[in-house]
């Protein structure tokens, strides 16, 4: 029923701008998107937008969810965090490009709610590890990760979320209040860090841990 409405989505919105990397656009052109969002909002889930989902939390636009696995340079085999379940949509996209995934969300509810339609879609527990809790501190005992995605903007970078990147890891993440960016952290393989600005972004921020930085 949605498969044209994808088709459009990745066309227009992702190949159309500057999402190149074909293994991404063949993931969000699989991974049911309608199927993460409150039934009453899915004639709107292929839409150039985000949209709300359970707990106040959104749904990131179809392009930043893309931009954001693109830069992160996902590859099959690869260990990925991901902090912000939020729905699942994120995480089914990791798993879709084979990569094995850790990842954290604050709320209960929202966690739960994921894990049923991740499992419903045959993102299991083998390729998708959820837990809830906050995503300041990572996941240390499942680390080090070869790149890491935030979804979810913190005032400052969780220095635990730098701590937990390997060798030529990269962390993908939304950084500040009034004004967002998103940021690209790379621990290059001499173990020093680079890090890129990447664009203006507008994400639901952080809590836990993050509001008291």
């Amino acid at each position: 029923m949605y498969e044209d409405e994808r088709g459009r989505m990745v066309q227009a919105q992702l190949a159309a701008r500057d999402i190149s990397d074909a293994r991404v656009l063949a993931a969000m052109g699989v991974v049911p998107r309608h199927r993460f969002v409150p039934e009453p909002m899915r004639e709107h889930a292929y839409s150039d937008g985000p949209l709300p989902i359970a707990c106040d939390q959104t749904i990131s636009q179809p392009y930043v969810v893309a931009a954001m696995t693109q830069l992160a340079q996902v590859k099959p085999g690869a260990r990925v965090l991901e902090v912000g379940t939020g729905s699942g949509y994120q995480a089914a996209v990791l798993a879709e490009l084979g990569a094995e995934v850790w990842s954290i969300e604050i709320h209960a509810a929202l966690s739960a709610l994921a894990a049923d339609v991740l499992r419903d879609l045959g993102y299991g527990e083998d390729r998708v590890h959820l837990r809830v809790g906050d995503g300041w501190t990572g996941w240390p005992e499942a680390a080090p990760f070869d790149a890491i995605l935030v979804t979810a903007a913190p005032p400052v970078v969780p220095p635990a979320l730098v701590d937990q990147l390997g060798d030529g890891g990269r962390l993908v993440i939304p950084v500040g209040v009034a004004y967002q960016e998103l940021r690209v952290i790379t621990r290059v393989l001499d173990g020093e860090l680079r890090e890129e600005r990447v664009f203006p972004v507008r994400f639901v921020p952080m809590t836990g841990t993050a509001l008291e930085h």
